[in-house]
């Protein structure tokens, strides 16, 4: 398909078949933001289903819910508000707006040493004109860059006392809940919290169809680990397989070459960090090749330092590659230690952390912070009890420090005084630890993998578009046709269709136009299966079943269907074995 735009001709398979299409689409359209048919819907959700059970049920871990609208302090206190920007830019002929990094990957491409989202504004201005860089769309000049916050914001309640934003990921609800998710889990750690939900982000030019979207489904697992006992124990499982990783010093040299590492090297070697996280970049290699992904059309970005989240220690990005748009982020994979976790403790006063008991008890001498609470009772009034509790479980270290630079420490917003507390130094003997977890993170989005999948599946046979789905991802796993719509076909084609689905396999019965015309639309919307209801069934219960990959046809008694199509989804026997090779030419 050399020189063919995939995404053109995917777009209208899309539109004509009930994939996808732009969303409010009699009222002109909106960038960034895109609506599923009854196929696509039902792609995703089964792409959402396949990586639940990867990561998540297959190890025990747990899946909630959380709201989408969040109050402005959870994002104050995880950082969000101060962080969560975009620089933008402006034409000043035909006024649209842009992403400064867009701009400039578009006008220098290739150019992976430039850490743009780093940049301050005074950077990019700079940048932009030392390079002569113009506007993507009329050539026309670009205004200074400035920061936009890219959360949406909104009120809660109606008389708007309350600021909210649309979560741009699922993690904080995640991060707030994880004390009440580990007592209902028997307080056990490692602790894998999972959440499928919609996400929000207020891009600035979404201009990439399903790739950036305002609003999308996010797959998100926080995966919570005691930093002193930081092994998987699920590595053995996965130590051989390889990870393609174009990484930082590569990058900052401007090369791109990624660099094929074992899940056993890149950890020897120290490209990452931690168990868990090589462990759950390896099954992200799984995951996308089961969805037809060839593993060299895969690679994992490490971000230089300036290029991180403000949360993260260490970020790949797991890009794969598309026809139109090159290299292109599904998941992003974060260590984020304790970050969350502590930000969440030090602006609510909630005790995030989880106590691990010793073996054997032991005594130790510690300092311990010992609010004078007849002095801070008047001035914290209502907010005494949480602000006394934050102070408590302070580090008194850094109490310490803080008095000595500033005068004060600073809690909740309190700038609490020397003469409101004292340090006094203890025996104390202690039957176990308290623990602020670290936290590795992966997190995808499920309308970029559906749209990757969508491209891989795309090829074409003589004149004709085969979508090449996995079977058991695939929207309609079995069609039913009657040869002819006459004679009693329809009846028995009709029949067979009622015990599939009654069975739980997804089928559709079509008797429109000749028997060619309908194998070429399922092949075209990725029906893994053909069931051929011809005149001998009629003699012996006995109909075709059609491959749609190799066009090969097989015989088989139609009540013995069932059970034979649910191996052959789980691709535990071929196409061959299910049922004895017939002779027919009904293309």
């Amino acid at each position: 398909m050399s020189g063919i735009d995939k995404y053109e001709l995917l777009s209208d398979l899309a539109k004509r078949r009930g994939f996808f299409w732009p969303s409010f689409e009699i009222y002109g359209g909106v960038s960034g933001y895109l609506d599923l048919g009854p196929l696509g819907a039902k792609l995703k959700r089964s792409i959402e289903e396949k990586w639940l059970k990867l990561f998540v049920y297959q190890h025990g871990f747990a899946v909630i819910s959380t709201p989408i609208i969040t109050p402005e302090k959870v994002f104050i206190a995880s950082g969000h508000v101060e962080h969560f920007k975009d620089l933008m830019v402006s034409c000043l002929e035909c006024k649209r707006h842009f992403k400064a990094d867009y701009v400039i990957t578009e006008a220098m491409p290739g150019r992976t040493d430039l850490a743009l989202e780093a940049m301050p504004p005074s950077e990019i201005d700079s940048f932009i004109a030392t390079n002569h860089i113009r506007c993507p769309e009329c050539g026309g000049p670009l205004s200074k860059a400035e920061y936009s916050l890219t959360m949406f914001k909104t009120n809660i309640g109606p008389y708007g006392d309350a600021v909210g934003y649309g979560r741009p990921e699922a993690a904080q609800g995640i991060f707030i809940d994880f004390k009440r998710v580990f007592e209902s889990s028997r307080e056990k750690l490692p602790l894998g919290i999972a959440q499928v939900g919609t996400a929000m982000r207020n891009e600035i030019s979404p201009r990439q169809g399903p790739i950036r979207l305002r609003e999308f489904t996010i797959m998100e697992m926080e995966l919570f680990f005691d930093p002193e006992a930081p092994k998987c124990a699920f590595l053995e499982r996965v130590k051989d397989i390889e990870l393609p990783i174009l990484l930082a010093k590569e990058r900052e040299q401007r090369g791109s070459k990624s660099t094929n590492l074992s899940v056993h090297e890149a950890l020897k070697q120290g490209v990452v960090l931690t168990e868990w996280g090589a462990y759950f970049m390896a099954l992200s290699v799984k995951f996308v090749q089961s969805l037809g992904i060839p593993l060299e059309k895969q690679r994992f970005e490490e971000k230089m330092q300036a290029e991180r989240s403000h949360y993260s220690s260490q970020t790949f990005d797991h890009q794969i590659w598309l026809d139109r748009w090159g290299w292109v982020e599904i998941a992003g994979h974060a260590y984020r230690t304790d970050f969350d976790l502590s930000a969440h403790i030090k602006s609510s006063g909630a005790d995030l952390s989880i106590f691990k008991p010793y073996d054997v008890p032991t005594e130790k001498r510690v300092t311990v912070i010992v609010p004078i609470d007849s002095s801070l009772g008047p001035m914290l009034r209502e907010k005494a009890k949480p602000v006394i509790e934050a102070l408590k479980q302070s580090n008194p270290d850094q109490v310490k420090r803080a008095i000595a630079q500033n005068g004060y420490y600073e809690v909740q917003g309190f700038k609490i005084q020397p003469t409101q507390l004292r340090f006094e130094d203890r025996v104390v003997r202690e039957t176990g630890r308290r623990v602020v977890p670290h936290v590795v993170e992966p997190s995808y989005g499920a309308e970029r993998v559906t749209y990757s999948l969508l491209e891989y599946s795309y090829t074409r046979n003589k004149d004709r578009i085969v979508l090449k789905l996995p079977p058991e991802l695939a929207p309609t796993k079995v069609m039913i046709f009657p040869l002819m719509p006459k004679d009693g076909l329809s009846e028995i084609g009709s029949t067979i269709q009622q015990v599939l689905l009654e069975s739980g396999i997804e089928t559709e019965y079509d008797e429109a136009g000749t028997i060619g015309r309908r194998y070429a639309r399922a092949d075209e919307v990725g029906v893994p299966l053909s069931i051929t209801v011809d005149y001998q069934t009629k003699n012996d219960q006995t109909v075709t079943v059609r491959d749609r990959d190799s066009w090969q046809q097989v015989r088989r008694q139609w009540k013995e269907l069932p059970q034979h199509i649910h191996r052959f989804l789980r691709s535990e026997i071929k196409f061959q074995e299910l049922g004895d090779i017939a002779q027919v030419n009904y293309e």
